[in-house]
């Protein structure tokens, strides 16, 4: 899909051995819990409301777990621009994380722009980066990755993750709800993009779309949260473009299911659209990894 129209198992081989990531295959699922929740109400406040409603960061994180969170910090952009996930946002999710119980949170993406201006004019470090065993990193260098395996890559076979993702226990995704001039919009699913070394090859030698649901293959998250607190409707993924606050957040052991609920939210380049029109959504709801239906599943609303 262009703009006009709108546009698990992972394997690290080591010497021939085959290691899993922790984390792996990364959904939770309980009796009784919602598949997913659409929270009302200011960013944090209503991040807690939507872990809660999911049945709590507890079902997620276990005691001494070391926990990566992900989310939107690739452009030198303050929040009110809609191109990063908003501070509130990763902090109550770090908050919740060691009430869990966990050891250390890694806060990571691989920035677009300088790294240190990222992390300083997000918001995101002033957020995280003082609260105990917490780190915000932009990671950059190559020494920081590690090459896997895509096994179930149609296009893309290999890549190199980020280390501090590979060696966590809980992976956890935190992206903002954006457009994007070359994915169409870029939620969780896009993200993990985020935890590459190399994403030209996906933009030059690969569809796109289908390359983004390779690497979604084996970067499972256990939990999505998305931050539909504002959106850019337009002019994405760094923007300046069109915001709209919608106040929402968006809770889902299923990132198909988060960005699809996500996309129906908002309106995009001034229209409104469903999941089967967004190629990487319909794509990996046609593969497996998740369920793009809205309708049919079970989803709870809170207000914070």
């Amino acid at each position: 899909m262009n703009r006009r129209d709108f546009m698990k198992k992972s394997a690290i081989m080591t010497a021939g051995t085959v290691l899993l990531p922790k984390w792996f295959p990364g959904v939770v699922r309980g009796a009784g819990e919602p598949n997913i929740v659409v929270a009302s109400g200011l960013p944090g406040p209503a991040v807690k409301a939507a872990v809660e409603a999911m049945g709590g960061m507890a079902r997620f994180v276990k005691s001494g777990q070391k926990v990566v969170i992900k989310p939107n910090m690739s452009f030198p952009n303050p929040p009110e621009w809609g191109s990063t996930t908003h501070p509130d946002v990763v902090r109550e999710l770090v908050s919740l994380c060691f009430k869990a119980g966990a050891a250390s949170v890694l806060v990571l993406d691989h920035p677009l722009r300088s790294a240190e201006l990222c992390l300083e004019r997000s918001g995101l470090k002033a957020a995280c980066g003082s609260l105990p065993n917490t780190r915000v990193e932009g990671l950059t260098k190559s020494e920081m990755f590690r090459e896997i395996q895509v096994p179930k890559g149609k296009s893309l076979k290999s890549t190199m993750v980020m280390k501090g993702v590979l060696d966590a226990d809980v992976l956890i995704a935190a992206p903002v709800a954006k457009s994007h001039s070359a994915s169409g919009v870029s939620f969780a699913l896009k993200g993990m993009m985020g935890l590459v070394y190399d994403r030209r090859p996906f933009h030059t030698d690969f569809d796109l779309n289908t390359a983004i649901v390779d690497l979604c293959t084996v970067l499972v998250p256990k939990l999505t949260v998305v931050d539909a607190s504002r959106i850019l409707s337009d002019g994405g993924p760094s923007g300046p473009g069109k915001v709209i606050p919608l106040n929402k957040i968006v809770a889902s052991v299923d990132m198909v299911a988060a960005d699809a609920m996500a996309l129906e939210l908002g309106t995009w380049y001034g229209r409104k659209f469903k999941p089967s029109q967004v190629k990487h959504i319909k794509e990996a709801h046609e593969r497996g990894l998740g369920n793009m239906e809205i309708a049919g599943q079970v989803v709870k609303e809170v207000s914070a």
